[in-house]
């Protein structure tokens, strides 16, 4: 007797090689395409995000979204937050060794806010998702 098949709850995201070490993947239910290639110490041209970078991406993109997503349930006014986030590799074997992420916060947050916004930071889904031996420095700066 054959098992009922579950339906798939996760997003499916596809890839296509092209030369020069560059591939084009594409977001399935949106269809947005981004590419990606080797980076410049691999061969690559430097023109476009490399995998790794984008790890750092989503992780910095993560944060910022989460925290978003939390002011806006708790119904706190957040304005634009800014960001970057350094990848350090590891010499050979090639790996992340580090994300360095700065964030500079919106102004009229108060500090119980500033507080639970810095965890929901520092616990988002990319962030739990890395492996424990990736350090993630990650500090904030206020205007006032």
């Amino acid at each position: 007797m054959s098992q009922p098949q579950t339906p798939a709850t996760g997003v499916v995201m596809t890839v296509v090689s092209q030369p020069q070490f560059k591939t084009q993947l594409t977001h399935g239910p949106s269809g947005t395409v981004v590419a990606s290639e080797a980076p410049r110490d691999n061969g690559g041209t430097g023109g476009s995000f490399s995998p790794t970078d984008m790890v750092g991406a989503a992780l910095l993109s993560c944060a910022v979204t989460t925290m978003h997503l939390f002011a806006s349930r708790e119904g706190i006014t957040l304005g634009e937050i800014r960001g970057r986030v350094e990848k350090r590799m590891t010499p050979p074997p090639r790996r992340i060794g580090e994300l360095v992420m700065e964030l500079q916060m919106p102004a009229g947050l108060s500090a119980d806010q500033r507080k639970r916004l810095e965890e929901i930071a520092h616990g988002c889904p990319v962030a739990r998702s890395l492996h424990p031996d990736v350090k993630v420095p990650l500090t904030f700066s206020y205007p006032d």
